[in-house]
């Protein structure tokens, strides 16, 4: 009889419809987690140039990170870390139930359908920025930024370029993953 009781004050709420949505494809989950390893790289990479690990960086660049250690920079590049990769996380819900029903535990909007658009819309036009920022850096920036003296070069250069080059896959990730979430979701209106 107590557990009876427990039961009925933890659900205040009542439970949405049954989700009608089907699973996304394995490959397509496969993508999404992709999405959300393609920022762990370069986090870490700034995240080390936060807190003044010589990362090969000279000039203003080495002069920046020096006059910023151990204080807003290593703030700043630890929380620009954790927002790409919170981002980067929210490509997940797209192919799990949380990305259809919010958590319970969430505030004010617990246990309620999340609108397909809502979802959709943001992260489309997140897709087409990651793309075109990608795009723009292979094109013309990472070149510019490759020839400067302040630059990372040798080994530190390429280690900097490793960390990188997955967020040009990051984009187009996220397009896939948005694209099957739309034919999921809209196909049965």
């Amino acid at each position: 009889m107590i557990d009876t009781a427990i039961d009925t004050k933890q659900s205040v709420r009542p439970a949405p419809a049954a989700d009608d949505v089907p699973p996304a494809p394995r490959w397509i989950e496969r993508a999404a987690k992709a999405a959300v390893w393609t920022t762990v790289p370069s986090g870490l990479w700034r995240i080390a140039f936060g807190l003044g690990v010589p990362v090969g960086a000279s000039g203003e660049m080495a002069k920046f990170a020096g006059d910023q250690h151990p204080g807003w920079g290593a703030v700043y590049a630890v929380a620009l870390s954790a927002l790409a990769e919170t981002l980067a996380f929210l490509t997940v819900g797209l192919v799990r139930p949380w990305g259809r029903i919010t958590p319970r535990w969430l505030p004010l909007i617990g246990g309620r359908r999340v609108r397909p658009l809502a979802a959709i819309v943001p992260a489309a036009l997140g897709s087409a920025i990651l793309t075109y920022l990608s795009l723009a850096s292979v094109c013309g920036g990472w070149a510019n930024a490759m020839s400067s003296p302040d630059s990372p070069h040798g080994f530190a250069g390429l280690v900097m370029t490793v960390c990188y080059i997955p967020l040009i896959a990051w984009g187009p990730l996220v397009a896939v993953v948005t694209a099957d979430y739309a034919r999921r979701t809209l196909r049965r209106r």
